[in-house]
């Protein structure tokens, strides 16, 4: 199948078969067929179009949060919610990716009356489609925020549409026993890290941990090279469609990913981020570039075995200061079933309490509340902490930072493409390039 042409197209076929006769190009405008849409029965919500009615004891929730530990820390804060307003949460989970890719169908058909998100852009998107409500009254009873993070929830009107719960940076993680084994020691240049990868192959590991076969997680490894060899504005400004991906700064990017490609994990494009992070803790690869989140595949005993450093400087002149600490949270529906249980369970999203339980029962993530407890955080959690206040930008991800077309349809094939064949580096960003001008001219 070609390459969509448009994000109308894009959407399109987003749309199933079932409802095919529908005038796809109208749906992001709200036109009456788009409350017929169901998605794709794999993410099809709860509610309805209405905006009122249901019952005044339940609201529901639809969740990406399929991992094991994050869907119990999820049942765990909602139970909190429910003993402390009365109000019963019904829960649609549904794989991450699974959820991501079919969330314009979501959002246009029968969503549930609260959705978990992320901040960045592709907040902003559906938000400006017209896709999720305005929640400004709920962040004027909320607390312990900072101004970056209310920003960070904001539409471009100006309007609140998000409501953060935790964040993560990604960095370079590591076993601290395994690093002592070999006496390894905390690269600060790309000259000290490739050398450290070699040094580990000759140890029989594998330098660095990789996986792609969901498509997401070498935008990672694009963003830090990005951000570390042309500097944040630089890449923000590429995210939005204002820099031209066939420029030599975007070919010395992948240029320098090639070469660092010997020292990655092979066949990463068969490979979960999970089976990546158990080669990390089965102490097989010496180094993974992730989110915090690697955390999730250690036991509570390897916990203070893991470590991590930032992704080193390439250019002196820029520095390693900026990094991907991306952060999520909630959104309401355009027109929740009930709106009235959709804004408390928001509220209560927002709160000390449940950023209390969190820190509580997941050691891999940071709560964006400050007035959280946080005495609970582990020694990863706040040598992380640290990391993300010292940073000098931070950025979302890559498929936070640009249009969710552009990053689905031709950054996630574009990239597993390079890894396939990093040799034509030519072609490869001229053809991001010219389906990038179809489709920021849409």
């Amino acid at each position: 199948m070609s390459r969509p042409q448009s994000q109308a197209e894009y959407l399109a076929r987003l749309v199933p078969p079932s409802v095919a006769g529908i005038n796809r190009r109208s749906l992001l405008a709200g036109a009456a067929g788009t409350g017929a849409l169901l998605g794709t029965g794999l993410l099809a919500g709860c509610g309805d179009d209405s905006g009122s009615g249901g019952s005044s004891k339940d609201v529901s929730l639809g969740s990406n949060q399929s991992d094991p530990k994050p869907k119990d820390v999820l049942v765990k804060v909602t139970d909190g919610f429910k003993t402390s307003s009365g109000v019963q949460v019904a829960v649609n989970t549904v794989d991450h990716n699974t959820f991501q890719e079919n969330i314009n169908n979501y959002l246009q058909g029968k969503p549930d009356d609260v959705f978990t998100w992320f901040a960045g852009y592709r907040m902003r998107f559906f938000a400006q489609k017209g896709l999720a409500s305005d929640i400004s009254d709920v962040w004027g009873k909320l607390s312990g925020y900072s101004d970056a993070f209310k920003k960070a929830s904001t539409g471009d009107d100006g309007k609140q549409y998000f409501v953060p719960a935790t964040y993560y940076p990604w960095a370079v993680f590591y076993r601290k026993s395994v690093w002592q084994q070999y006496g390894y020691q905390v690269p600060k240049t790309i000259t000290e890290f490739t050398d450290l990868g070699a040094r580990m192959k000759k140890d029989g590991l594998i330098p660095i941990a990789f996986a792609d076969k969901d498509g997401w997680p070498a935008m990672g490894t694009f963003d830090i090279l990005n951000l570390r060899i042309n500097g944040y504005q630089f890449h923000i400004d590429l995210m939005a469609g204002k820099e031209a991906w066939t420029s030599d700064k975007v070919k010395k990017v992948f240029d320098t990913w090639a070469g660092l490609l010997p020292l990655h994990q092979p066949d990463s494009l068969g490979r979960t981020w999970q089976e990546a992070a158990q080669s990390l803790q089965q102490k097989k690869s010496g180094m993974y570039l992730l989110g915090l989140f690697v955390g999730q595949q250690f036991s509570n005993e390897e916990q203070s075995d893991l470590d991590f450093f930032t992704f080193p400087e390439i250019d002196p002149a820029i520095g390693a200061k900026a990094l991907d600490a991306p952060i999520d949270g909630y959104m309401m529906a355009r027109k929740p079933k009930n709106e009235d249980n959709a804004r408390k369970l928001l509220e209560y999203f927002g709160g000390k309490d449940a950023a209390d339980i969190t820190v509580k029962n997941d050691p891999a993530t940071l709560v964006a509340n400050t007035s959280a407890d946080v005495s609970g955080y582990t020694a990863l959690q706040k040598k992380a902490a640290e990391l993300v206040g010292s940073a000098t930008e931070i950025a979302q991800f890559l498929d936070r930072d640009t249009r969710p077309d552009f990053a689905s349809t031709v950054i996630i094939p574009a990239l597993q493409q390079f890894i396939k064949n990093p040799k034509d580096i030519g072609g490869l960003t001229s053809s991001i390039e010219n389906q990038k001008k179809s489709i920021f001219t849409d």
